[in-house]
């Protein structure tokens, strides 16, 4: 692959800065996300240029130049209508194949419309079925009734048994090509076999079945290179110990992955038949996807965090979300003017902005361990209650001491006369105290516990953290500071 001078100096200078030991402290200035910005730029300005001659001159010499993974990524910044001259102008069908494996779900939407159905029979029946699985979703029904219904029988069924299960399944995760043979085979009957089909990507893992093809045992790679040809392989194997079903969830195959670091993953029926295989890589693709739709739920969006959309498309991803934070605000404000006549209300509205402020990273940092605990399997079903009494117990001692600190700053303000809000200091720091001390409160509870509501009604946890609970959070905690304040100031007859 060819470089201009340009990317060949910028290529150098990231080199130069990794040699002397020098790691960009900003992660966009990583290598890959600079080479993405020369790429990207170099196509804006091909799609740019004057006549069609010279756009598709440029584009066939930046085709052919660069590596297709990075195209797909690149191409995610373009106009849907001009990411299919992009593909169209590979220099090969391996080319457009690692193409649309690695580019995102919108940009393969926008391309599929234009293809022949030959076309895209041609790109599947190449593709492994696992990966060509993941590309049906991305078609409408009545197009992949008619691509399932002209592929080879042998692929079509391969990747039909695939596309059966659910998108968030294991059976969406597995390969059903695989390699497993009888404990009696030889390694070299084995490796024979491994020759003689190419077309099968080759596991770190070789499985071993008994007379009544049941799984059993695996090999691994290293033990089919360091024994000799005429070993069979049941002495060599070793027992497997953990394997799952096509309905496990995808969390749990990435958590018992992550935990035990397993290669290569079998998935067997009710009758112990190995019917596929998860490889790591396609762990890390699932993980990638979980930590996306994770952050998109956190910060409140449903945008795909891979793709570069319209302006016009991104505010209706966000709106919804943010719907919720507007009646919110709408509900605090009307509660806050409802007492704007209120004396002793003059001056408690002024530390409003405050315990908002406190409660709200209060109930935020709550939500946000119980939803790691949750997610990353270290919180279990046994330990749960540990965990959300240890978190009441930090949100309770937050009250307190922050409430203390607080009422005593603003008491001694008063007193003073450096910020005299013309009520008693002693009245106003108990308010703002009691008052931080409430909402603090009451954000722990609504941090620890919500994550658990959402996750019993099967909605991801990771809501917990986004506006929704937030603004709740900003209401009641509100809400509560003003209960307090009205209930201290009838006490000492303020107002």
């Amino acid at each position: 692959m060819e470089l201009n001078e340009r990317e060949e100096i910028e290529i150098e200078e990231i080199e130069n800065d990794e040699e002397d030991g020098f790691v960009p402290g900003n992660l966009m200035e990583s290598r890959t996300s600079q080479l993405d910005d020369v790429l990207n730029e170099k196509l804006e300005h091909a799609f740019h240029q004057p006549t069609s001659q010279f756009v598709l001159h440029d584009i066939v010499k930046i085709a052919s130049e660069h590596d297709p993974i990075d195209l797909a990524y690149a191409v995610t910044r373009l106009p849907p209508q001009a990411r299919i001259v992009v593909y169209e102008n590979l220099p090969d069908l391996n080319a457009k194949i690692i193409f649309m494996a690695n580019t995102g779900s919108n940009t393969r939407s926008a391309i599929f419309p234009l293809l022949s159905d030959h076309e895209i029979k041609t790109l599947l029946e190449r593709m492994p079925p696992d990966e060509a699985a993941w590309l049906l979703d991305d078609m409408s029904d009545r197009r992949l009734r008619r691509v399932l219904e002209i592929l080879e029988p042998k692929k079509g069924t391969r990747i039909r048994e695939l596309y059966k299960h659910d998108r968030h399944s294991a059976g969406r995760l597995m390969t059903n090509e695989f390699f497993a043979f009888h404990m009696n085979t030889t390694i070299g009957e084995v490796a024979t076999a491994i020759r003689d089909n190419p077309g099968i990507d080759l596991t770190r893992r070789i499985f071993v079945l008994n007379d009544e093809d049941e799984l059993i045992g695996f090999v691994p790679e290293r033990n089919m290179i360091v024994n000799a040809p005429y070993v069979p392989l049941k002495q060599v194997m070793r027992p497997v110990l953990h394997q799952i079903h096509a309905d496990t969830s995808r969390d749990e195959v990435v958590d018992l992955v992550e935990r035990y670091k397993i290669p290569a993953l079998p998935v067997v029926d009710d009758e112990q038949k190995l019917t596929g295989v998860i490889t790591y890589e396609r762990v890390v693709e699932a993980m990638e996807d979980i930590a996306d739709e994770t952050i998109a739920s956190i910060a409140g969006t449903a945008e795909d965090l891979s793709e570069h959309e319209a302006i016009l498309k991104r505010f209706f991803w966000r709106a919804p979300w943010l719907i919720v934070t507007l009646g919110a605000g709408l509900v605090t404000a009307a509660a806050l003017s409802y007492f704007k006549n209120r004396d002793w209300f003059n001056f408690v509205a002024l530390f409003v902005p405050l315990i908002a402020g406190m409660s709200g990273n209060v109930g935020i940092q709550c939500s946000t361990i119980m939803v790691r605990g949750m997610s990353t399997g270290e919180m279990s079903y046994g330990t749960r209650r540990k965990a959300v009494f240890s978190e009441l117990s930090i949100g309770l001692l937050i009250g307190i001491v922050f409430g203390c600190l607080c009422g005593i700053f603003v008491y001694i303000l008063n007193i003073l006369e450096i910020h005299y809000l013309g009520s008693e200091p002693l009245v106003l720091g108990l308010i703002v105290s009691f008052g931080l001390f409430g909402a603090c409160l009451m954000a722990t509870f609504l941090g620890t516990l919500s994550p658990f509501f959402f996750a019993r009604f099967r909605i991801d946890p990771a809501v917990a953290s986004g506006p929704i609970v937030t603004a709740f959070n900003d209401v009641l905690s509100t809400l509560m500071y003003i209960f307090i304040a009205k209930m201290i100031s009838s006490f000492f007859l303020v107002g």
